[in-house]
């Protein structure tokens, strides 16, 4: 009963953090062209299913603090296409901007599109890893009884879902940072061959503001964790 309850508040808690999101995304989204600037490799920033890149600022805005050059992939809109659609655009963005060394931050839906891209589409290797927040690289049960296509996609049967999941050869380059409890993908975000870290904390989109993925995000990319309190609460 304990349990329960406590993974009831980190889902009223998720659904609070990711409205709050959405809100200031609508309101509020600006200019990411004002991020690019930085002297350290380049990051390249992959939002969730009906997402836009505000959606991750906090993230955003730590990395460009910190002297990363972050990329928004604006032509993926709210993320509402395929995983290997998206993927070529990603991997044409990266091409024609000539990012080298690149760091792709990635959230839910976008982990599958990172690592598509980094498995089929980077024969440059301009993609040198990712940290993927809460991703369903094994799809979400739940996937198969929604309505809109998009979201039955996440199926652990779809067939990109099952091709990703036998891409092996990229899991290396890939962080897979989840927390113990996802009410959106009860398989859980654990990758074979990843490096996995799994937060002692629950939800699906608050994870993006807990100061330890900021850190193993800005480890990743090269430079020292950000040190403070955290953007949410327990």
């Amino acid at each position: 009963m304990r349990m329960l309850v406590r993974r009831l508040a980190w889902w009223i808690a998720d659904y609070a953090y990711a409205a709050s999101r959405q809100a200031r995304s609508l309101f509020g989204a600006g200019h990411p062209e004002r991020y690019e600037s930085g002297a350290l490799n380049p990051v390249v920033v992959l939002p969730g299913i009906w997402e836009t890149w505000a959606f991750m600022r906090p993230l955003v805005e730590r990395l460009h603090d910190a002297g990363y050059p972050v990329y928004v992939v604006s032509s993926l809109g709210r993320n509402r296409g395929a995983v290997g659609a998206s993927a070529v655009i990603v991997a044409e963005f990266v091409e024609s901007r000539d990012l080298r060394d690149v760091l792709i931050v990635a959230h839910s839906k976008g982990g599958m599109i990172g690592k598509y891209a980094m498995a089929l589409l980077d024969g440059s290797q301009r993609i040198r890893g990712m940290v993927a927040v809460c991703a369903p690289f094994s799809g979400s049960r739940y996937a198969r009884f929604l309505v809109l296509p998009s979201l039955r996609a996440l199926s652990p049967n779809d067939a990109t879902t099952v091709r990703l999941t036998e891409l092996r050869e990229v899991n290396p380059r890939i962080v897979s940072v989840y927390g113990e409890f996802d009410p959106h993908i009860p398989e859980g975000s654990a990758l074979e061959g990843a490096d996995n870290v799994e937060l002692p904390t629950g939800g699906h989109f608050r994870l993006l503001g807990r100061p330890e993925t900021v850190a193993i995000v800005l480890d990743r990319a090269g430079g020292e964790g950000m040190p403070g309190e955290s953007l949410i609460g327990d």
